[in-house]
């Protein structure tokens, strides 16, 4: 198995080439700050011909932020990640590629799913407009997927994921999901004995979280696995809000401060929760870092290596 991984160099995309060459495989890294954008065919179409014998594609590369990045930048989101995709699957179609893994984000999921995200509700309703941008184009890949393997035989297992964190994610106000910006956030009010953190939104919306070793644990799995044509939940099956998230977060930083929820920033879907049956039976398998303890490890991580006072 010879294995091109995609965004290599982003948060998941180093510790996913860890894993698999840990395990003796293959890996060809490829991202934009090795050398290659992806969004040209020429430069994308270049690295199949100096890698002769790549079998598997892992598309773990994106241009996305958080919800603020999102609202401020959808044409720009909706044109990279589109030339993403459509290099992507044409020329693995042209190279001879056996699979593609391909991770979508749960925010493709319809706004107004209740109480759980279903892959039979995937088309049930519209998206939010916060990330209608994002999760419309990604979405479309599944359906590129689709139409390549009717044509050309061309085999995707397609993983919707939630949100991910872990240690080495981004720490950004404006292109960090909200986990690693209230991590941020409360981290830096201790640091500088602020009496209150700010929080954007209401605090209200509830969100599942994968630890990054889980995702990278289902597409290491996503490899080998039997051709399953259908998308399948990746995730732990629950959520929180991001006001009980923010207090989970302060108590391992031991922050003693308020919180203030700004409530004229945007809260997106009020709740984003996956049901994972479908990942137990086609993988025999589920996601198995708690909340608490995948906190724990980023809080700590963040703290050793990426405090900033700000």
């Amino acid at each position: 198995m010879k294995i091109l991984l995609l965004g290599a160099t982003g948060f998941l995309g180093r510790r996913l080439a860890t894993k698999l060459r840990s395990e003796g495989l293959d890996v060809v890294p490829v991202a934009k700050s090795l050398g290659t954008d992806l969004r040209d065919h020429r430069q994308f179409k270049a690295v199949f011909e100096k890698n002769p014998g790549l079998n598997v594609v892992v598309h773990a590369a994106a241009f996305i932020g958080g919800i603020k990045f999102g609202l401020d930048h959808p044409a720009e989101i909706f044109y990279s990640n589109t030339l993403l995709s459509a290099n992507l699957f044409e020329l693995a179609r042209e190279f001879g590629i056996r699979r593609v893994v391909n991770p979508i984000p749960n925010c493709s999921y319809p706004r107004d799913v209740f109480p759980e995200f279903r892959e039979e509700l995937w088309w049930e309703g519209p998206l939010d407009d916060s990330v209608l941008a994002y999760g419309l184009v990604r979405k479309a890949s599944y359906v590129q997927s689709l139409a390549y393997y009717r044509q050309y035989g061309l085999e995707t297992i397609n993983l919707i994921v939630p949100n991910m964190y872990g240690p080495g994610d981004h720490f950004d106000e404006v292109r960090s999901h909200a986990l690693g910006a209230l991590v941020m956030k409360i981290a830096r009010a201790k640091k500088l004995g602020e009496p209150s953190a700010v929080i954007w939104g209401s605090g209200k919306p509830v969100r599942e979280w994968l630890y990054v070793d889980d995702c990278v644990e289902a597409i290491r799995r996503a490899l080998s696995i039997p051709h399953y044509v259908e998308p399948i939940n990746i995730g732990v099956g629950s959520g929180v809000s991001i006001a009980e998230l923010a207090e989970l977060i302060k108590r391992e930083i031991g922050f003693t401060g308020e919180f203030e929820f700004d409530t004229s920033k945007p809260d997106g879907a009020p709740h984003k929760v996956m049901n994972i049956e479908r990942c137990k039976q086609v993988f025999g398998w589920a996601p198995q870092t708690s909340l608490q303890e995948g906190v724990r490890k980023t809080v700590r991580w963040y703290l050793e290596n990426a405090i900033d006072s700000r």
